[in-house]
């Protein structure tokens, strides 16, 4: 009994192209973009503390009940209700992005801070996924380009595989 070779390994397996694909069904509920792993996790627990969202010195929202969504492998999102949002600093944008775990975000803004404008900083989920329902219509930002502050403590700003140091 010898090893068995890559090809050998993959017999009786099937592959396909996921962009070939009309739409993907687990039972009766769409799965977006690709499979979901068993092995991630989404959660969004309602919250009473306390969120300011900054940049730059200028508050972009302020929350004393915020959405927050643990993901794997991500820092906390914390989503404000829209009401809480100052939307004099956000742009819209046609961009659009696509999640296995959370849905089709619904609309994307840039944050403009004086004279400066951040692209793509916010987004909301107007349908997210049934696990996910408590964050619709809410707007976050991403951590890593903002500052935030928690119950008055202010956050460092994570790396991510959105954006690190490294890059400009």
């Amino acid at each position: 009994m010898g090893r068995e070779s890559p090809i050998e390994q993959l017999s009786g397996t099937v592959r396909f192209e996921w962009s070939a694909l009309d739409a993907w069904l687990e039972e009766d509920e769409q799965v977006f973009l690709h499979p979901r792993n068993p092995y991630v996790r989404v959660d969004a627990l309602r919250s009473t503390r306390s969120v300011r969202v900054e940049l730059e010195g200028v508050v972009l929202g302020e929350s004393s009940s915020p959405v927050m969504v643990f993901e794997t492998g991500l820092p906390t999102r914390y989503y404000l209700n829209r009401t809480e949002i100052d939307f004099d600093h956000l742009i819209p944008t046609d961009s659009v992005t696509i999640c296995p775990y959370k849905g089709l975000t619904g609309g994307w803004w840039s944050v403009r801070v004086g004279d400066v404008v951040h692209p793509d900083l916010a987004w909301s989920y107007d349908f997210p996924t049934r696990e996910l329902l408590p964050i619709a219509g809410l707007v976050a930002f991403y951590n890593e380009k903002v500052d935030l502050f928690v119950d008055g403590r202010p956050l460092d700003r994570p790396e991510t595989h959105f954006f690190s140091s490294a890059k400009t």
